[in-house]
């Protein structure tokens, strides 16, 4: 079996890429997917309540993207560098992206103010570098001071106001970039959802390279997912067992949340209370167990996420989706419109 890549590439316009968010996080367009009839809805986000029941499960990734850029300099040449903080290895040794990766050798030190400096001690696959980090005091101190919110490269305008790339959610610090389609929701819907009878559950998986690692593989089936670190609770397991045995649905919001829950789900569907570290990879072919409906922003073409949702309504009908989302010119990626699929 293989997987060609190029099977699923589809033209974007350079222009639909979204540069900057909207005004109001919830204002964004919907484009709702009915999988069993095949047809298409165009609302707003806010619209996402008119899709809800009462007794359905909503999850959430609670993760918190981590000021991981910093720009510093090498000890000793003052040749700059920038790294990318990746996760959490233990301790104060992470996983980074240096760039660029030549100037990054096991043993060379870098300096990034505020005191923070970080010794190159290994080098693993794929350019990863791990880094042991010291400083004065507590590394998140430092990492506040020094550091920047990692965007996408093809985000090049700057946020001005970098909590629009955090969910209204967030709560654990660790990731390497924000789990996009939970920046749609706002407090006032999510108290309207609440108010509604579904069940709103948090999960965890800190998103890192594996996420959003490009393909280059000509054959996907030999592309190399990264592990990230998730968390699933016993009592979010058990609200959303208890939900679906009730009849409710599982809406998973974002293709992290739905790569945590087929991690830990059982192949009945049932969820078990589960951390650890994943590096699944859903494409078509795969046979969900634990969720029925998929909140997500439109991907890059040929990416890993493209896939996840080719796996999840079909390639033929996902490429439609697509075609239809750049003629009716949705904004795409991280700060773009969002699509709800059923």
């Amino acid at each position: 079996m293989t997987l060609p890549r190029k099977d699923f590439y589809y033209h974007l316009p350079p222009e639909l890429i979204a540069q900057k968010p909207t005004g109001e996080r919830d204002a964004s367009r919907l484009l709702v997917y009915d999988r069993g009839d095949k047809t298409m809805a165009h609302r707003h986000f806010g619209d996402i309540l008119d899709y809800l029941r009462p007794g359905d499960a909503l999850v959430l990734n609670e993760t918190r993207v981590i000021p991981a850029r910093l720009h510093g300099v090498r000890r000793g040449t003052g040749a700059g560098v920038e790294f990318l903080l990746l996760r959490r290895v233990q301790g104060e040794d992470w996983q980074t992206l240096a760039r660029p990766g030549k100037k990054a050798r096991v043993g060379d030190v870098f300096d990034f103010g505020a005191g923070l400096s970080a010794t190159v001690t290994a080098l693993e696959a794929d350019g990863v570098r791990v880094a042991r980090f010291a400083c004065p005091g507590p590394l998140e101190e430092a990492l506040a001071e020094v550091g920047e919110t990692p965007l996408p490269p093809y985000i090049t305008e700057k946020l001005r106001d970098p909590e629009r790339y955090q969910t209204v959610y967030a709560r654990q610090s660790g990731s390497a970039a924000a789990p996009t389609a939970g920046l749609h929701f706002t407090p006032r819907l999510l108290d309207a959802i609440r108010a509604k009878g579904v069940h709103i559950v948090p999960i965890l998986l800190h998103v890192g390279l594996g996420t959003f690692r490009p393909v280059k593989e000509d054959d996907a089936l030999r592309h190399r997912m990264h592990s990230e670190y998730y968390e699933v609770t016993q009592e979010a397991a058990h609200r959303i067992n208890a939900a679906r045995a009730a009849g409710g649905r599982v809406f998973a919001v974002g293709t992290t949340s739905v790569r945590t829950l087929e991690t830990v789900a059982d192949a009945g569907g049932a969820l078990r209370a589960q951390a650890g570290f994943t590096d699944i990879f859903i494409y078509p072919g795969y046979r969900f167990k634990a969720v029925d409906a998929l909140i997500t922003n439109f991907h890059l073409p040929e990416s890993t996420l493209l896939m996840l949702v080719s796996a999840w309504m079909g390639r033929e009908e996902a490429l439609a989706m697509y075609e239809e989302a750049v003629r009716r010119q949705y904004l795409f990626f991280s700060l773009g419109d969002a699509c709800l699929i059923l």
